[in-house]
C-alpha cells in the first residue's frame, strides 16, 4: 500500500498516513515468524519479540477520531507541556514533548491557511534536550484569525523524518490532521502577544482537545 491513510480495520482504530514504511515489514516479518513458528522451535522463539514489536508499532502509530474542542487555539500535539518562554518579539512559545507513549498526529492549532511548511535539516538529540533546538525540524505558518501563527515539529532521537500531510496554500480547519512526527519528539506553538496561556508546565494535552489560550 502507498505511503498514506492506512485504512482501519471494521470498529477498529485508524493508523496513520505516514507509517507504512516502518509499520508493514515489522509486522509483515511478524506474521512470518508466526506462520513458520508452528513447525519450528527456532522461529517461536523469533515470533515473540517480533509479535511484539509489531503490536508496539501499530500502537504508535494510531490515529483515533476526536471531537475538536471549540476555542481560539487548541493544543496541536498529544503529550506534556514542557516549557511556557515569553519570546523577545512578545509571543510565547509553548514547548509541548511527546513521548513515544502519544498519539504522534499533528493537528492545525487554529483555521485558517497554511502560508509556509519549511522542512530545515538537523540532529537528532532527545527532544527533551535543550540541544533539541537545532534538530530535524519543520516550521509551519498559519494565516489566522489571530494573524500568523507558528507552529514547528521537532524530531527526536530517534524520529528521523517529519511527515507533512499538506501543502503550502492549502486550507485547513482547526483540528485536522497535518503531519506525523515519527516516535519521541516535540512540537512548539508560538501565541501571538496579548493572548494568554491557558496550560501549565507538567500538565498533559491532547491534540485538538485541550485549549491552549485562555479568553
Amino acid at each position: 500500500m502507498p505511503d498514506s491513510q492506512i485504512p482501519a480495520p471494521r470498529g477498529g482504530v485508524r493508523l496513520a498516513r505516514g507509517a507504512s514504511p516502518w509499520l508493514l515489514p515489522t509486522v509483515a516479518t511478524a506474521a512470518l515468524s508466526l506462520v513458520r513458528a508452528r513447525k519450528s522451535g527456532r522461529w517461536a522463539a523469533v515470533a515473540v519479540p517480533t509479535t511484539a514489536l509489531a503490536a508496539g508499532m501499530l500502537w504508535f502509530f494510531r490515529d483515533p477520531e476526536r471531537e475538536i474542542t471549540q476555542g481560539r487555539v487548541i493544543s496541536p500535539a498529544d503529550g506534556v507541556v514542557q516549557s511556557i518562554m515569553p519570546w523577545k518579539d512578545g509571543r510565547t512559545r509553548v514547548a509541548i514533548f511527546m513521548s513515544p507513549l502519544n498519539v504522534h498526529v499533528n493537528r492545525a492549532p487554529l483555521s485558517g491557511t497554511v502560508t509556509s511548511v519549511e522542512h530545515i535539516p538537523g540532529g537528532f538529540v532527545p527532544a527533551f534536550n535543550k540541544e533539541s533546538e537545532n534538530n530535524e525540524r519543520v516550521v509551519w505558518h498559519f494565516d489566522t484569525e489571530l494573524g500568523d501563527i507558528e507552529m514547528v515539529q521537532i524530531a527526536g532521537a530517534v524520529a528521523r523524518r517529519i511527515v507533512p500531510y499538506i501543502p503550502q496554500g492549502t486550507k485547513v480547519e482547526q483540528g485536522e490532521r497535518i503531519g506525523l512526527i515519527r516516535f519521541g519528539s516535540r512540537v512548539d506553538i508560538y501565541l501571538p502577544e496579548g493572548v494568554d496561556v491557558a496550560v501549565e508546565v507538567g500538565q498533559a494535552t491532547t491534540a485538538g482537545v485541550t485549549r491552549i489560550d485562555r479568553d
